[in-house]
């Protein structure tokens, strides 16, 4: 038996170094060679900035300085938003828009098991104490012409690494909306307004259940308060979010 599992082993290695010899690892970013797959060369890794403590207890948003353990942003504690709590890996910027957009648009599906375990590191206070994970839907139009919905993709590996009921079906969007970008935060959130709701008779699986949202992209936060009101309203007892990345203003969240 210990001869027939060291030749296993060795044909597994033999197998992924032919593979690596066909399909190369290169770079989640920019797309030069890398050591392994799903990874980021040295340089795309030092242009990330990554979110790091301190910040906000309630929307994850970064301090500019240590404000103490709970603290509470100012925008926070005046405009509550209805989910409990959202983490995001980094912000958003040139070199982690060039990851989204090759993961999102060029169809870089194996950057989703490295993704995954960098939504756990962020968001690992949130995940203890979940249910389930929920991805953003897209409409049916733009999941057709799109061929596949990145947040559940995203959502999907998530659910496997922390061991938590993934519910791709849950949560659907009812209206088509206009793409996000260009508009003002206002404007987002009009925009959502109403789009999303829990699929009827789905109920029973959400009532009393703690669920993580996970999307792609943060941005005003209008999607994500949108989903969190329909799976509340449904009857979830609580809705965090989780994203890949986020707009950060600034000078980060203020005291």
């Amino acid at each position: 038996m210990a001869a027939f599992a060291a030749w296993v082993e060795k044909a597994q290695k033999g197998l992924l170094g032919l593979a690596d010899a066909v399909l190369p690892p290169l770079c989640l970013a920019c797309g030069r060679g890398v050591a392994e797959h799903a990874a980021l060369c040295g340089s795309c890794w030092n242009q990330v900035d990554f979110i790091e403590r301190p910040f906000c207890a309630v929307t994850g948003m970064p301090f500019p300085y240590e404000a103490g353990e709970g603290a509470v942003s100012a925008v926070a504690i005046a405009h509550p938003p209805p989910y409990a709590r959202a983490r995001a890996v980094m912000r958003y910027s040139d070199a982690s828009a060039r990851l989204v957009h090759r993961f999102k648009y060029s169809d870089r599906m194996e950057a989703a098991p490295a993704f995954a375990r960098w939504l756990l590191r962020a968001g690992s206070d949130i995940l203890a104490g979940a249910d389930m994970v929920v991805p953003v839907p897209l409409h049916r139009r733009r999941l057709f012409t799109r061929r596949f919905n990145q947040s559940a993709e995203l959502c999907r590996a998530v659910a496997r690494l922390a061991g938590l009921v993934y519910e791709p079906d849950l949560l659907i969007r009812v209206r088509a909306t206009r793409p996000q970008v260009g508009l003002t935060g206002d404007q987002r959130r009009r925009n959502v307004a109403r789009a999303f709701s829990v699929r009827e008779g789905a109920g029973a699986r959400l009532a009393g259940r703690k669920v993580v949202l996970v999307d792609d992209v943060m941005t005003t936060g209008a999607t994500a308060e949108a989903c969190s009101r329909a799976l509340l309203q449904a009857g979830a007892a609580e809705v965090s979010v989780l994203c890949l990345a986020r707009v950060v203003p600034a000078g980060g969240a203020s005291i």
